[in-house]
């Protein structure tokens, strides 16, 4: 609420000010004409009729009442939704179902539109709740549902699910109502009725262009595919029948099988999916569907309520990398979702076996701690099978946008990191170790090294890395566990170090005479220098991760290699990194120091939180230890449990 009230008055409740107009004036609910002269009000005409009379309340306290009301229906969304969910609820998730629905509620991109707009799309959603929930008689709920589909025509789906699911006494009275509230506004704004539902074809023609990528539904994905015309209208009516037939066709299934809060979110996907325009603000039914359970491991519950989740958290930009091949897919991640939902994944029903009792995860027994003295926290237990793939994906996907977005953020300026620059010379200095001026010119008199030091830098620092979790993904799923948390560790130790100590590389050290080899000449003078600073912050040098990620390469590769000339051959991607980085002044001796000590000690948190790397099998006796010199030396020294992870 903080964050929505103080937006400057031109970026706050932008929807609402257009409706209601500065000051009371110019605004489309103040207008004499029609609801749709100036394009801006995207309603049914029954919603500008409702609104009218609340105009002068909404422009008091610039928008203040407004926003609060929008928040108290959010959670008593909430409440509705974690009241619906399919029993029996054990007593623990009944406590937290209401505050983890509302905050996941508040934190979605339909709800944080909406506030920011100043739109009314929760109202719909939560009256068509209230009606399957809440109210009792069949009547009052067909009338709550009537009430939203003459705010929201899409919401007229809903009456073929109450149909064929037996409830057709609120199917009738949901029609009746739409029915009259749409005559009684045709009545009294005969134009504005006209225009919406006959010229803009039910609104279809109003707002936005329909082929931008706010616009998820079918009719906008296929636009930007480039169909236009006649032919893009029969594809579309053709998808959107099917999407219509399976959608509601497994709604009703899963309805009478116990399960209707699933029921009412798949209905709602296929009306997203279905409508002419389907804007951000409008996308909650999504969300809604991550109450389906899918998958029969426990390993596999939560990769569908996790990708919801993410799709309606995060733009496709964080989800996917910016690669051409990936775009049809990411600018259409929620429709996809939504699709998805509505007709494809396999929600388990109430009788399965696995729908309460998936099949639980096996956990292994780690092997002794090779250093008996240091407090183990067991945090997590090891796993000897690997982690689902789209889960694990998603996860690193995401982790890395983060990582980006917030090294980019992690500057205090230019003055800052050249004299915390000045400090590491200083330093340097004084230990006999400021070898980057000689290294970087010397290099330039062996033109054949130089060349393959610059391709070293820029080509090795994400294909080896990745290239090592996949490996050992497929081939030592234990190890893949144990060898990425130390990653990760050692990658949020590296983001801490970029906050609190901006470091101008040698390269952007004015003065010094450094020859930037990598990316070119760059004009000091200039506070804004180089392209790099356009997309990346080039004062994230302490630790250098790129000398960090390699050495946990070489660290791993040594660790987990059966032979002795591949543990020699990975440890030559460290060596290379290093003599990479400061040939061509991209960091100090001091920055590659730094990326060691965050790698030990992500290495080190995960033994601490995890136990050592060694396991035992399930079933499997604990290993005898041997004795050295009259003491027990633990069974994890010999091998580091390598052969039991295998």
């Amino acid at each position: 609420m903080a964050h929505v009230l103080r937006l400057p008055p031109g970026e706050r409740l932008t929807d609402l000010e257009t409706w209601t107009g500065a000051n009371g004036v110019n605004g489309v609910l103040h207008m004499k004409g029609s609801l749709y002269d100036q394009d801006h009000f995207t309603g049914t005409p029954f919603a500008g009729f409702v609104l009218k009379p609340l105009t002068h309340s909404a422009e008091e306290a610039l928008g203040v009442a407004w926003t609060f009301s929008t928040l108290l229906l959010v959670a008593v969304l909430g409440a509705v939704v974690a009241r619906a969910l399919p029993g029996p609820v054990p007593r623990r998730s009944a406590l937290l179902a209401a505050p983890v629905a509302i905050s996941l509620l508040m934190v979605s991109l339909p709800v944080r539109n909406t506030l920011t707009t100043g739109q009314t799309s929760i109202i719909p959603v939560l009256l068509v709740l209230l009606g399957c929930f809440v109210v009792r008689g069949e009547r009052g709920s067909g009338a709550l549902i009537g009430v939203g589909a003459a705010l929201q025509p899409t919401v007229l789906l809903f009456v073929p699910l109450l149909w064929l699911t037996g409830r057709r006494r609120a199917a009738v009275s949901t029609t009746a109502t739409f029915a009259a509230a749409t005559a009684l506004t045709w009545a009294l704004m005969p134009h504005d009725s006209w225009t919406y539902w006959v010229h803009h074809v039910a609104g279809a023609g109003l707002g936005a262009r329909p082929d931008g990528l706010a616009n998820q539904s079918l009719h906008g994905a296929l636009l930007r595919f480039g169909l236009e015309g006649p032919l893009e209208i029969a594809v579309f009516l053709v998808l959107a029948a099917a999407v219509v037939v399976l959608g509601l066709r497994r709604a009703v299934r899963y309805a009478h099988d116990g399960q209707l809060l699933l029921a009412v979110a798949l209905t709602g996907c296929a009306a997203v999916a279905v409508s002419p325009t389907a804007w951000q603000h409008q996308l909650l039914w999504v969300l809604l569907a991550m109450v389906g359970r899918v998958g029969t491991k426990a390993r596999d519950r939560l990769v569908w309520p996790a990708l919801v989740v993410l799709v309606m958290t995060l733009p496709g930009a964080v989800l996917l990398p910016n690669m051409g091949l990936l775009h049809p897919v990411r600018d259409n991640v929620p429709l996809l979702t939504a699709l998805l939902a509505a007709c494809v994944v396999p929600f388990l029903p109430r009788a399965s076996e696995h729908f309460r009792a998936p099949v639980p995860t096996t956990y292994a027994r780690s092997a002794p701690a090779r250093w008996a003295r240091v407090p183990l926290l067991p945090f997590w237990r090891r796993v000897l099978s690997r982690p689902n793939l789209l889960l694990e994906l998603l996860v690193i996907r995401v982790g890395y946008s983060a990582y980006s977005h917030i090294r980019l953020e992690a500057t205090a300026g230019r003055e800052t990191a050249e004299a915390h620059g000045r400090t590491v010379v200083s330093i340097e200095r004084a230990l006999h170790i400021d070898i980057e001026h000689w290294a970087n010119h010397t290099i330039q008199h062996a033109k054949w090294l130089l060349s393959f030091f610059n391709f070293y830098y820029e080509t090795f620092h994400f294909i080896i890395p990745l290239t090592i979790l996949g490996v050992l993904y497929v081939r030592r799923p234990a190890d893949y566990r144990w060898a990425r948390s130390a990653l990760g560790f050692a990658t949020l130790l590296g983001l801490l170090g970029f906050w609190f100590f901006p470091l101008a590389p040698p390269r952007l050290m004015p003065g010094m005479g450094f020859i930037d080899t990598v990316h070119g000449p760059q004009d000091l003078a200039n506070p804004d220098y180089g392209a790099m600073t356009q997309v990346t912050n080039q004062y994230a040098a302490m630790p250098s991760l790129h000398f960090g990620w390699s050495l946990w390469c070489g660290v791993v590769i040594v660790v987990v290699a059966p032979k002795l000339w591949m543990k020699a051959l990975g440890l030559l991607h460290p060596l290379f990194t290093v003599c990479a980085i400061i040939t061509t002044a991209n960091h100090w001796v001091l920055d590659a120091l730094g990326g060691a000590a965050v790698v030990g000690a992500g290495f080190a948190l995960v033994y601490v939180l995890a136990g050592p790397r060694g396991v035992q099998r399930p079933g499997l006796p604990a290993p005898r230890a041997a004795t050295w010199g009259g003491s027990a030396m633990p069974a994890g020294r010999r091998g580091s449990g390598s052969g039991a992870s295998k």
